[in-house]
This record gives structure tokens, C-alpha cells and sequence, in this order.
């Protein structure tokens, strides 16, 4: 009797199946279609893209929305070449995925076969965990593997090259490992030391102005609810960026944004979760060099890097949290009381920049100001609205006047700045959360990046309200540029056509308006909110106003 024999591509689906991936992004290739072939047996979707870095950037952005790793599959050779900047993207913002890349088969190695290319040394430097995969028994084996590397200390991407005849070939069943679901994996919450967890808690006690950021890894750790007791319970500001971003709502009390380099600078204790001193928070010089600094991180080299610290804590920030609040709980003495003038100052503070800045949010200026684009915009958003940043000067703009309404409703880059996220991040965030809206502003030079997979949004029926601040221009360069060089050459290389993008919607079989009036923009997004279409509101702002953060950019000066 023959024993039952089973296809690298299947093993690959069954691995993938035990991670609880349902969804794999993807573009063609005669390499990996065993994969595909799988995936249709294991009940896996297989969402087709028009280019591979969309591939690459919707995994990055389906670990993100899930908490679940994401994974994209793609041709050898240009097709794995093409997926490079979403992975690196995933490594800078610490998100597990796993890109699989075809490759020539083993029996034609070093012969020169087609899209053969070195893809494990390129993709070393940029993954947690680079492989080939050397045998068919051995598929499923090392996709567990590398799924595994993706949460070993801070999240991050792997990638696995698979030959084309490893694929192919069929193995007995009973010769291949195939990891069973929920066992091969070991909890990934650390709590961190406790001897330092009781000297954040005396930190805390002693404190007469603390503040508290809460970063990306908030989110990642799904650390929500141990942040907001954290904060309420100690009676300590928060301000949050990155995916950190809506842990705690706008309007309460702890919640702060506006005032957080008057914070930095005043404060005797500045606790930092999970995020690095890296240029967002200039190196760490921006934080006042008498105040006492705790980092809490889930990677042991974050910790200290770039800047001297008083406490570093490895571990899980919700876990970490969670025992500080409780160590600290009984030892601070009429602590509220302090802590109520302390948040009193920092209100005024906050009350007084917005009210500096209202007039322009308000403003009916034509061209529009991006700042009432912005605020249109936060003004629409519901706690319902998972809230995308895909650009440069207009998303610098929205990072201080959009505010998300709920944890994990927010989505940015990350560190690498990497302009063409956006409509993968739609796609992912809608696909895996149906019963979310999902808004991306893009600016207009991000959206022309990746912009035709909008096509892809209306051929999945993923209705998204895409806007676009329309300038014309790759504005945060062309500051940067007239301010370096003068403005006889300020447009050299960032100046774009005047593209009616409602338009292009449209072609494509989506939603689409024209804005030039600051009062059409929020009956334009209603509208498109109502259409149940994908859908892009293009918004001309005017080309001659910079976010205040592209003009304080250091490169330029």
C-alpha cells in the first residue's frame, strides 16, 4: 500500500495554517504556485497584488491590525528584490512577518537559472532569520522557524527562499514535520527583573512631575488596558506616539499630545516604553538631562542606546506596567494631590497650542490649508476609524492634530519613513477587520508610489476612504531644498504633474471627488463614507505652507 504523499507548497500551507495565517499577499510566479495550490486546500486567502512591495507592506500591516504574524509570497529574483523595502520597513517598525521567496531549483545551483539571485545575503541585514529551506521534509520544519525568530526579543520579519524543485516535490506524508498548532511555542511576555520593578515603583512614589510615553510596543504587547490603569492610578501624563497612539482617547485627563517638549524638559521622572532614542526623540538629547529616565523595552540592545538611563526594564510593557503600578500604588503619599497641579500646568500648556493653532484649523483659505484638511479630518473620524499616515509634510501636519479614538487605530511607517505603505495598510487593515472603517491620507507623492493597487482594493471589494493633500509636490524635500540651496532651485526634482486623482478612482471603479473648498471636504469624505466604495477625496492644499515639524527638520540645517 503507498503512503500518502504530500508538496512542498502544501507543507508550506499547512505551516502557515498552524501560525493561524488565513491570508497570504502575494504576486505571480512560476516559482511559488505550489504555495498557492495549498493555501486553496488549507482555506487560506490569496490576495493578488500588482507589485510586490504592496505584498510585502500589507503582511507588515496584517501583523499590526491582528497581532498575528503576516505573510507575503513572492516570484525569485526581481520579484523578492521588489519586496526588499517592505521588509525593511517591517524591521525598523518591529513587525512580524514572513516574506517567502522563490528560487531557482537546487539542481540547477550556480547554473544561472531564471531570477536566480543571492536572496539570503540581501535579506540578512533587514530579517530577524534568513534561510534557504534545503529539503521538502524540511518545509514546514523551517517555517515554523522562522515564525518563531519573528518574536525572539522585539518583533520582526524573517525570510525563507524556497528551490523550486524543493516546492515541487512530493514527500510521504509521514517524513515531513509538521508542527501541530499551539505547540511549539513558549510564552513571549517577559515581566522583567523584579528588583527593578521596585525601584520604578520608588521612582514613582518620589516623583513630584513624572510623564510617561508610550510607544509602539504598547500596541504590540497589547498592553492597552495595563498602560490606561498604569496612568490613572498613579495620576501620570501620557503621551503616546507611533502605534501608541489612541491607548488612551482624546479628552481624557491623562491624554496628552501638544505638550510633550514642555514635558520633557520640566519633568523630574520621563519613563520611555517601546521606543528607541532614535531621531524621533533627537537621540534622547530632548529630554531634560536633570530629570531621572526609566526605558522599558523588549529588546535588551534599545535599552540605554544613545542616551544614559537611570533604570532599563526588559520585558513585556503591559506585564512591566501592570507591577509597577501595583508596587507603587501604596507608597506615594498625597501623590494626586502633587500630581493634580502637575497636570494642571501641562493642560494650560496643551489649551494654549491648540488655541494658537485654531484659527488655521479653522481656516477657509483657497488653496486649503493642510491644517483644516486635518482637522476635517479628525473631526470625521469615529472610534471605529483605523486612521492611516502615508506621506511627508501632510502626515507630519496630521501627527499633530489627528487623534485615533481607540488602541491600535492608528498606522504610520515607522522609523524608516518609507513613503507607498498606505494602500497596503488599507487593504490589510480592511481585509482583516471588516467591520472597521479604514481613512489613509496620502500625500499625493506617497499615493503615486503604490496608488494603482487601489484597483486591487475594488477587485477584493475593500472599501476604504482614501484622501489625497494634493500639492503638487514632494513638499517636505522642496522646503528642505529652497532652504539649503535658495529658491531658484527649490523645485529641482520634487515638482509633480496636477493630477485630479478623483479621476483615476473613478477609472478604476471606485469613488472618487475634487476639493478646492475648505468647506466641501467634510461633505465630500460623508459622501464617500456612503459610496461603500473604495474611494479617493483629492483635496488641493496650498504648496506654500510646510508642517512646522519639516521645517524644524536637522538635515537642513
Amino acid at each position: 500500500m503507498m503512503s500518502e504523499t504530500i508538496s512542498g507548497g502544501h507543507l508550506v500551507a499547512k505551516a502557515l495554517k498552524a501560525e493561524g495565517v488565513d491570508v497570504i499577499y502575494t504576486l505571480c510566479g512560476g516559482h511559488i504556485i505550489d504555495i498557492y495550490d495549498g493555501c486553496v486546500d488549507e482555506g487560506i486567502e490569496v490576495i493578488d497584488v500588482r507589485h510586490e512591495q504592496v505584498a510585502a507592506h500589507a503582511a507588515d500591516g496584517y501583523a499590526r491590525i491582528t497581532g498575528k504574524p503576516g505573510c507575503a509570497v513572492v516570484t525569485a529574483g526581481p520579484g523578492t528584490t521588489d519586496a526588499v523595502t517592505g521588509v525593511a520597513n517591517a524591521f525598523r517598525a518591529e513587525s512580524p512577518m514572513l516574506l517567502i521567496g522563490g528560487q531557482g531549483a537546487l539542481s540547477q545551483h550556480k547554473m544561472g537559472s531564471l531570477q536566480d539571485l543571492p536572496h539570503v545575503d540581501m535579506m540578512t541585514p533587514i530579517t530577524k532569520f534568513a534561510a534557504t529551506v534545503p529539503s521538502t521534509e524540511r518545509v514546514a520544519d523551517i517555517v515554523s522557524m522562522a515564525f518563531r525568530e519573528c518574536y525572539h526579543g522585539a518583533p520582526g520579519p524573517s525570510f525563507l527562499e524556497i528551490p523550486r524543485d524543493v516546492l515541487d516535490a512530493k514527500v510521504p506524508l509521514e517524513k515531513a514535520r509538521i508542527p501541530k498548532a499551539g505547540h511549539y511555542r513558549a510564552s513571549t511576555r517577559q515581566q522583567g527583573d523584579p528588583e527593578a520593578i521596585e525601584r520604578l515603583a520608588d521612582l514613582l512614589a518620589h516623583a513630584e512631575k513624572p510623564c510617561i510615553l508610550l510607544g509602539s510596543q504598547v500596541w504590540t504587547c497589547r498592553a492597552t488596558d495595563a498602560a490606561i490603569d498604569f496612568v490613572r492610578s498613579l495620576n501620570v501624563p501620557a503621551y503616546m506616539n507611533g502605534s501608541g497612539r489612541g491607548t488612551l482617547p482624546p479628552g481624557d485627563p491623562h491624554h496628552f499630545q501638544l505638550s510633550r517638549r514642555y514635558a520633557f524638559t520640566e519633568a523630574d521622572l520621563i519613563i520611555i516604553v517601546g521606543t528607541p532614542f532614535d531621531f524621533r526623540m533627537g537621540y534622547g538629547k530632548r529630554l531634560s538631562p536633570t530629570a531621572k529616565v526609566v526605558q522599558i523595552d523588549l529588546d535588551y540592545r534599545t535599552v540605554g542606546k544613545n542616551r544614559d538611563i537611570d533604570l532599563g526594564i526588559v520585558g513585556d510593557a503591559g506585564l512591566i506596567l501592570s507591577a509597577a503600578a501595583q508596587a507603587a500604588s501604596g507608597r506615594i503619599e498625597n501623590g494626586a494631590a502633587r500630581r493634580k497641579e502637575w497636570l494642571e500646568e501641562l493642560r494650560n500648556v496643551e489649551t494654549q497650542a491648540y488655541e494658537k493653532r485654531l484659527p488655521r484649523q479653522l481656516s477657509g483659505a483657497q488653496p486649503i490649508d493642510p491644517y483644516r484638511l486635518v482637522h476635517e479630518i479628525n473631526e470625521f473620524l469615529t472610534e471605529d476609524t483605523i486612521y492611516i499616515g502615508d506621506g511627508g509634510d501632510i502626515v507630519t501636519f496630521s501627527g499633530q492634530v489627528v487623534q485615533p479614538k481607540s488602541p491600535g487605530h492608528w498606522m504610520d511607517p515607522g522609523p524608516l519613513g518609507t513613503l507607498g505603505v498606505g494602500m497596503a495598510f488599507a487593504m490589510a487593515a480592511k481585509q482583516a477587520r471588516r467591520d472597521k472603517e479604514v481613512l489613509c491620507l496620502f500625500g499625493d507623492g506617497a499615493f503615486s508610489l503604490t496608488g494603482w493597487d487601489f484597483e486591487t482594493m475594488v477587485r477584493f471589494d475593500l472599501p476604504f476612504i482614501g484622501v489625497i493633500g494634493n500639492n503638487s509636490s514632494m513638499n517636505q524635500i522642496r522646503y528642505g531644498q529652497a532652504a539649503k540651496y535658495g529658491q531658484d532651485r527649490a523645485r529641482v526634482g520634487n515638482t509633480l504633474g496636477d493630477i485630479r486623482y478623483g479621476e483615476f478612482a473613478k477609472l478604476l471603479g471606485g469613488y472618487g471627488e475634487e476639493v478646492r473648498d475648505p468647506a466641501e471636504i467634510r461633505p465630500a469624505l460623508e459622501r464617500a463614507r456612503q459610496s461603500g466604495k473604495p474611494s479617493l477625496i483629492n483635496v488641493w492644499v496650498d504648496p506654500e505652507v510646510y508642517a512646522p515639524g519639516t521645517m524644524n527638520q536637522t538635515m537642513y540645517k
